[in-house]
């Protein structure tokens, strides 16, 4: 067994590291994988620095500059990482962007960070930025990696990826060493990038993190976690966000680790499947999704692989349920398990690709309890962390012997956590940022002292591990003192596969109701099984049928709330099921799916409104936005339903 490496020491900025893992590992070893066209293209460290080095070249030759910012968009491909490294080799300054952002949001960020250089995957970021480009003046150099469609796209700011690598080929011959003498000149309080935040609350800040930031807590993490130099992991996410650029860039490039960019979006599931990655990081959304996938495909099963499925899932879950009660299951538990593995659990996993998994993480918001367990009792090592962009992510982190599904674990040993008296989680660790981007107000904001204000409320408990309720300021109370957390709420609602998205609602009001999204493919799929024709995701989601099935899962939401003796008096007495998703081009909510609470408040007040009257049906009318800029309107009646409380 590889050991794990060593916490200090080795070389202060990334493009340091990546010299030490080709000087280790040469043509050996593979960095970074993608699939094209059906089939793994391979790189080994070597090759990839090449790439990396002729691209470094070229932007030196375009005239970048130390301290320049490079926004950075599309989905997860070895150029674009090499792109990131490159600019910091030369002392500049990643700006990665969400692929899926509508031009004003680009242009924000790109305007805001001062960028001179955007490198783009494809034709449609490319259309992106030369619409925005006459508002941010500081934007010179658009940089694309794939030319499909862009012949008779003529400007002489606009170059290809191999280009650029073409111009820093011809300016090596005069400047052989110049990459390698401007790595050397970093320094570990360099910034590695500017991540921005979501915006949950207003404009996007720009987090400002360091070599040293990133670099520490992957060591750390490395140490703690015993993870070895052959781990393989599949970098799936979103680039923009600080789990993909700590995971996929940063710890990869410390441990040694090889990346597997998947062909497309679309295709990730397939590409889990045959990569089977031995490390893996998902926010909440992905577990309720592969969730979904298996409900959806044993819902289709035949009678007896359904009776089969669930006999076993609810023996693997009682025997969670024992763990998490620190009680061991009895040898009787044991054996009937390893007969449900071999017939459910194994295949289960195989199938989601999650087969090979040594450790799992699931961070960015909290995860259900119920799904968590889900997945814990395939056998899964799913562990919670809490933590934050601010942080270099890591925060707190569950041990593997000490799991508990309500909780994110005690603070990592190099971080530590206080909380306020108000209740608020505060920290001090070396992975936190140095600032928010031209924003010295919103730093001087973010601390107490020496203390970084998380914005959660939450407690220790008394293992002193770290359980977060909700967003500070989104904890209150109903009209009559219950203790009203609607993340807590949104969670059990989104346990259900037919639930995508749901907003609870309820401060100084005198019960709990919500506004539910139903997932389109799940609910289809149910529908089709029982002949329900629909049109459209608003036909789908006014038909009685579907808010009878809807009103079901919410009693189990009911009875789950009524065990809580806090919560007991915030179960949800009404909801209704809107009439079109949630969604980020709508600024309803952000790119990491998290709902804007005011904004919805504001924009859906007349629907909130009715949930609050006696009212059984409200005609809604609501503008929605397409990722060209275009609007319209989405009509509908739409129903309100009341769910009596449980017990």
């Amino acid at each position: 067994m590889t050991e794990a490496r060593p916490a200090n020491g080795g070389a202060s900025t990334f493009p340091g590291v990546f010299l030490e893992r080709c000087k280790e590992y040469g043509d050996r070893k593979v960095s970074v994988r993608e699939k094209d066209y059906g089939i793994w293209q391979s790189y080994t460290w070597q090759r990839a620095w090449q790439e990396v080095e002729a691209f470094a070249q070229g932007l030196a030759a375009m005239g970048f500059r130390r301290g320049d910012r490079m926004c950075v968009v599309g989905d997860n491909r070895p150029e674009l990482y090499w792109a990131m490294l490159a600019a910091q080799c030369l002392g500049g300054v990643p700006v990665p962007l969400y692929q899926d952002s509508i031009e004003r949001e680009m242009q924000f960020i790109a305007d805001h960070a001062q960028a001179r250089f955007a490198v783009v995957e494809d034709q449609e970021q490319v259309d992106k930025f030369l619409a925005i480009k006459a508002e941010c003046p500081a934007l010179e150099f658009i940089i694309y990696k794939d030319p499909r469609g862009l012949r008779n796209y003529p400007s002489d700011s606009l170059l290809g990826f191999t280009q650029v690598q073409e111009m820093g080929r011809k300016f090596a011959q005069e400047n052989p060493d110049y990459v390698r003498r401007e790595v050397e000149k970093g320094t570990a309080e360099d910034l590695a990038v500017i991540c921005y935040t979501s915006g949950t609350t207003g404009r996007p800040k720009g987090v400002m993190l360091t070599h040293a930031n990133f670099l520490t807590t992957s060591r750390n993490i490395i140490q703690y976690e015993h993870l070895r130099e052959n781990e393989s992991l599949l970098a799936y996410l979103p680039m923009a966000w600080v789990g993909d650029f700590f995971l996929s860039f940063g710890m990869a490039m410390t441990g040694g680790f090889t990346v597997n960019c998947p062909e497309s979006s679309s295709t990730v599931m397939q590409d889990l499947r045959e990569i089977g990655p031995s490390y893996f990081f998902g926010p909440p959304r992905i577990w309720e999704n592969l969730l979904t996938a298996v409900m959806i495909r044993m819902d289709d099963a035949v009678w007896f692989k359904r009776k089969l499925f669930r006999a076993f899932i609810d023996h693997a879950l009682g025997m969670q349920k024992k763990r998490n009660n620190g009680r061991a299951p009895s040898v009787w538990e044991r054996l009937w398990y390893q007969v449900g593995n071999a017939l459910v659990y194994a295949p289960v996993k195989d199938r989601l690709g999650l087969s090979r998994i040594r450790i799992a993480y699931t961070a960015g918001e909290a995860i259900g309890p119920e799904i968590f367990d889900f997945f814990r009792s395939l056998g899964i090592n799913l562990k919670q962390l809490y933590g934050m962009t601010e942080a270099s992510v890591f925060v707190s982190l569950q041990k593997e012997e000490e799991i508990k599904s309500d909780t994110c674990g005690p603070p990592v040993p190099w971080v530590t956590v206080r909380i306020s008296p108000e209740g608020e989680v505060q920290f001090q660790s070396p992975g936190v940022f140095k600032g928010y981007f031209k924003n010295e107000e919103a730093t001087k904001g973010a601390f107490d002292g020496a203390w970084y204000r998380t914005g959660d409320a939450g407690f220790l408990d008394h293992d002193g591990h770290l359980k977060i309720i909700d967003r500070f300021k989104d904890v209150s109370k109903l009209s009559d003192g219950t203790l009203f957390a609607p993340k807590y709420i949104e969670n059990k609602l989104k346990v259900s596969h037919f639930i995508r998205e749901a907003v609870a609602f309820g401060p100084e009001r005198p019960y709990v109701a919500a506004m539910v999204n139903i997932d389109a493919q799940a609910v289809g799929n149910w529908s089709e099984r029982r002949k329900l024709t629909y049109t459209s995701y608003a036909d789908l989601a006014k038909k009685p049928e579907v808010n009878d099935l809807i009103e079901q899962e919410i009693r189990k939401v009911n009875e789950s709330i009524a065990q809580d003796e806090q919560l007991k008096g915030a179960q949800i007495r009404r909801f209704l099921i809107l009439q079109k998703e949630l969604d980020p081009d709508d600024e309803e909510i952000t790119r990491t799916r998290k709902v804007r609470r005011g904004f919805v408040a504001e924009k859906y007040k007349h629907l909130i409104e009715a949930l609050y009257s006696t009212a059984h049906q409200v005609s809604a009318e609501t503008k929605v936005t397409f990722e060209d800029g275009r609007t319209a309107l989405v009509k509908s009646e739409v129903a309100i339903r009341d769910v009596t409380p449980s017990a």
